[in-house]
């Protein structure tokens, strides 16, 4: 039976694959031997008893599921190349009726891979930005690196200020009782850093060394800790050492102490270029994602909700690999911020569709444009990857990459050729 596409509303097509009986008596019998083992009918030994016993004692239609999955898969497989269609999420299967010695037809829904209809990609405006570096970002660097190398001088003849770096014990009450995670000993803390709950740094200000401060504050709503919480708490301070940070003199020293440059125009010049090459990234970061914005707005795709999905899914998995760098489980993740695996998933869904339309329309692009990728190009992004994983032998590991399914590389360039077009045709105004 040949699959012909019955309906096809939006992005849902909707068709039927025909598994003939002897194929179908194939999969019963593959079903059986895979099963037999489960069964235990008196007079025979487990795993001996005959297929027409088990049918039986159980009904014929013991063995159908099982057999459907062994059958199917390639069927479908073969009527979706046939149809040429591109499904992106799992068929829906309905299988009305299975009648011994009967064909069996099998209906099939399932989303398929929308179709794009691009803007006018090639003449898209935009307002143009400065990313010219000015003499207030090379003052700014400069003024951190001053932050960095401070010394701390001690400070415990006056009261404290912005700025001061204390050590302090703290014990903190909620309704007159002691909270978890609530006091310290010894704890340094420079005043303005807001590490602290609002109000508790600037509770200390004016204060002396020795001097025991009660310092009333109010926890933020959206505190992590739910019993604290937009909760009033006081704050029984002892204040142990006050220092006061001391800056280093913007000079020629300060160059040669803190870089391999004998002046500080020369460590200007180098702070300068380095703060360049930042904000020409940051240019073409920024023009990427201002012509991706635009091109969104002015195409037309409905993605299916099962494309979302699946790359929430995907989302969720690099939100874990990130949490497990930073030695933090998504089990305790969720546990701290008091949510749950949905509210996550649901966090995330703006940017898995934002990803899935981009993604879809440089494709739409690619083939409009009728953008290939050739050899060379493979063996460039290779020796690329060769280089990031820090391979011993560039040549040998372009050999073995090879080998295998590099669609995704495919993919990857043809996207980034697609984004220069984009940037050729965009118009900064």
């Amino acid at each position: 039976m040949k699959s012909v596409i019955e309906k096809k509303e939006g992005n849902k097509v909707s068709f039927n694959i025909g598994i003939e009986w002897d194929e179908f008596e194939k999969g019963l019998q593959k079903a059986y031997l895979q099963n037999r083992g489960k069964f235990n009918i008196p007079g025979f030994r487990k795993g001996k008893t005959p297929r027409k016993i088990i049918e039986m004692n159980y009904g014929e239609e013991v063995f159908y599921d099982d057999a459907i999955n062994f059958v199917l898969p390639e069927k479908y497989d073969m009527a979706i190349e046939e149809l040429k269609i591109e499904p992106v999420d799992r068929p829906e299967v309905d299988i009305e009726e299975i009648e011994k010695g009967k064909d069996i037809v099998v209906k099939i829904d399932v989303d398929v891979k929308p179709e794009v209809k691009l803007g006018d990609y090639k003449n898209i405006e935009l307002e143009k930005k400065d990313y010219s570096v000015t003499d207030e970002m090379v003052e700014t660097e400069l003024n951190g690196l001053r932050e960095s190398n401070a010394r701390l001088v001690d400070a415990n003849d006056r009261e404290i200020q912005e700025g001061d770096l204390v050590t302090i014990d703290f014990v903190g009450t909620k309704d007159g009782e002691e909270f978890e995670g609530g006091s310290a000993e010894g704890h340094k803390l420079e005043i303005g850093s807001k590490s602290f709950v609002p109000g508790f740094e600037e509770g200390l200000i004016g204060h002396k060394k020795e001097e025991v401060v009660d310092v009333d504050v109010k926890f933020p709503e959206e505190y992590h800790e739910e019993s604290l919480a937009g909760k009033d708490a006081k704050f029984k301070v002892t204040i142990h050492d006050i220092k006061k940070k001391e800056l280093p003199e913007l000079d020629d020293e300060l160059a040669k102490d803190i870089s391999e440059f004998d002046t500080l125009e020369e460590l200007k010049g180098d702070i300068k270029e380095k703060i360049s090459e930042e904000l020409v990234k940051q240019e073409r970061a920024e023009k990427e994602n201002s012509i991706l914005e635009k091109l969104m707005e002015i195409s037309e795709v409905d993605i299916p909700e099962g494309m979302i999905e699946t790359q929430i899914d995907e989302e969720v998995r690099q939100f874990d690999f990130r949490l497990r760098n930073q030695g933090l489980e998504l089990e305790k993740y969720i546990e701290l911020t008091g949510s749950n695996i949905d509210d996550l998933r649901e966090q995330l869904k703006p940017t898995a569709k934002q990803r899935v339309n981009v993604d879809l329309i440089l494709e739409a692009l690619v083939e409009a444009e009728k953008i290939e990728v050739n050899e060379e190009e493979i063996d460039k992004e290779l020796e690329k990857l060769a280089k990031q994983y820090s391979a011993e032998d560039t040549e040998g590991f372009v050999k073995d990459m090879k080998r295998g399914d590099l669609e995704f590389l495919k993919k990857g360039i043809a996207n980034s050729k697609a984004m220069e077009l984009l940037l050729e045709n965009a118009k900064f105004n």
